[in-house]
């Protein structure tokens, strides 16, 4: 595994979108505003933009558009239109936002947000989006390792399994209205999943505040698992000793699978996988093949030796 860049960037150094697109141009000398509490809360001083570099584990594949990142999402709570996100999301209210982290942790309690980013480096990660309806975008999340979190609350050794709940709020979140879905949505990894170094709490997009409609004002990023897996506006994390409920297994166990690793050669039952659709690409630029993990193999693949992948979906 290729050694990882830890940068000495805190919460209050994250460089705002306009500095984030021009970077690659301006990277020496250049300066831009500083992003206080929550990452847009308050400005503060400026900062050498060539100090806050991408993560090793970042592609260089060319990030979407804002655009078709904020345009074009799966949020059921505010509707099951790609675009309802974009159109209700602003009726969630994301301060003061709290998460409870209980269960199997020598430090239990409700945690301000901004309390915890305070205590976590925060990188920038680029990664490549697959959703499990076969398409697929490249997203420059920030945030921070999971892994950091869970050790920041002290895992306790019989610890196997992180459970995550997003916010209920069925009066700003219009989908929770609706019997669509078993609310609130719930979601799981294994514990060697969730200290993975590339599985991360996003907290930002494109160098400014996560929008509502990817999951304010903090999510779940797995790279190498179809996107429902990355659940949204989290407020409970959960460490138990048994495998947790998730909210589209439960619903259809035959479609959805616990792992929802990206895979290939394992077709959903009603469409293929081996191949993706670009969003962004137009609508007729050619599938591009669906890669296994999503391409992130040489990070994740030993976690699942052993394991039939076609039965273990």
């Amino acid at each position: 595994m290729a050694e990882k860049f830890k940068p000495d960037l805190k919460h209050s150094q994250v460089t705002p979108r306009h500095a984030w697109l021009n970077r690659r141009q301006i990277m020496a000398g250049a300066t831009g505003l500083l992003v206080g509490s929550q990452l847009s809360r308050q400005a503060a001083a400026a900062v050498d933009l060539s100090e806050y570099a991408s993560s090793v584990y970042s592609t260089d594949e060319e990030p979407n558009k804002l655009e078709d990142i904020t345009k074009y999402n799966n949020f059921y709570e505010f509707g099951t239109d790609k675009s309802d996100p974009s159109r209700h999301a602003a009726s969630l209210t994301t301060e003061p936002w709290a998460v409870e982290i209980g269960g199997m942790v020598g430090r239990p309690g409700t945690y301000d947000l901004d309390e915890i980013v305070d205590q976590m480096t925060l990188e920038e990660r680029i990664y490549r989006l697959r959703c499990v309806e076969a398409w697929s975008m490249v997203v420059p999340w920030i945030g921070f390792e999971l892994s950091e979190l869970l050790n920041w609350v002290e895992p306790q050794p019989g610890a196997k399994y992180v459970a995550f709940e997003t916010v209920y709020r069925p009066d700003e979140m219009r989908g929770q209205r609706t019997g669509f879905l078993d609310w609130p949505y719930v979601e799981g990894l294994r514990m060697d999943e969730a200290m993975n170094p590339l599985t991360i709490l996003s907290v930002g997009l494109y160098g400014d505040v996560l929008p509502n409609q990817n999951g304010a004002p903090v999510r779940l990023v797995v790279p190498w698992k179809y996107g429902f897996k990355s659940i949204k506006s989290i407020v409970k994390i959960t460490l138990t000793d048994a495998q947790p409920r998730t909210t589209w297994s439960e619903i259809a166990p035959h479609e959805y699978g616990f792992y929802a690793n990206v895979n290939p050669e394992v077709s959903h039952p009603r469409w293929s996988q081996a191949s993706e659709r670009a969003i962004g690409g137009g609508l007729f630029a050619p599938r591009k093949p669906t890669r296994m993990f999503n391409g992130y193999g040489e990070y994740v693949a030993q976690m699942y030796d052993g394991m039939d992948l076609a039965v273990a979906y």
